[in-house]
């Protein structure tokens, strides 16, 4: 059995919603490491990191499916609805810590916003996911139909911006963002499929 033929043999058997139980799971560990010193001194700060890099390594994951089945047969297309929830899950945890335990502020928060840039753009990211979140269901899609699909491909640029707002945010000159924002550009490309050139017809076949 090759290699990709296990890997979907072994998906099948894995539950869709338990993808929402380790991801709940873990941001729970972790709000439980800071709470407890587990995570330094500077224990907001940390959980904000935490949250926010783990949320764009979940949205390069769900970016990730459609490339693996196309070129290496591997399909994970069941999970992609529960990627995408858990994705915006742990974004609104990311922004809360920021805005509940950091800012602790509504004129603060408004004003991070509009004079950060990289607030900016976190903020932008996380309304483009909004929509999506809300219409990440078998109604949504019945409803909605083709314009379903052309809704969702906000996911690109949303991955785009919180991966700029991670490259932003970072202090100093650091190799992960830059590596995932590369990553995601690499992704995206990847779904560009190649136009097919017409070959002229010869004079012969148009006589």
């Amino acid at each position: 059995m090759a290699a990709a033929d296990r890997i979907n043999s072994a998906a099948r058997r894995v539950p869709a919603w338990s993808l929402y139980i380790l991801c709940t799971t873990w941001a729970v560990w972790v709000f439980y490491r800071g709470a407890t010193g587990g995570l330094g001194v500077e224990p907001i700060e940390a959980l904000e990191h935490e949250y926010g890099a783990m949320a764009l390594k979940v949205m390069v994951a769900g970016l990730a499916i459609t490339p693996l089945r196309r070129l290496a047969g591997i399909n994970l297309i069941k999970f992609r609805r529960a990627i995408g929830v858990s994705a915006f899950f742990l974004v609104l945890v990311h922004l809360l810590v920021w805005a509940v335990l950091d800012v602790q502020s509504l004129d603060r928060i408004w004003a991070d916003i509009v004079k950060r840039p990289y607030v900016t753009v976190g903020m932008v990211a996380f309304l483009m996911l909004v929509p999506l979140v809300v219409t990440s269901n078998t109604w949504s899609v019945r409803k909605l139909g083709p314009k379903w699909r052309q809704l969702h491909k906000l996911t690109y640029p949303a991955a785009i911006l919180a991966a700029v707002h991670f490259l932003w945010l970072a202090k100093g000159f650091q190799l992960e963002p830059l590596f995932w924002l590369a990553v995601i550009c690499a992704l995206l490309a990847l779904r560009v499929r190649p136009t097919r050139r017409t070959e002229p017809r010869s004079a012969a076949s148009q006589g």
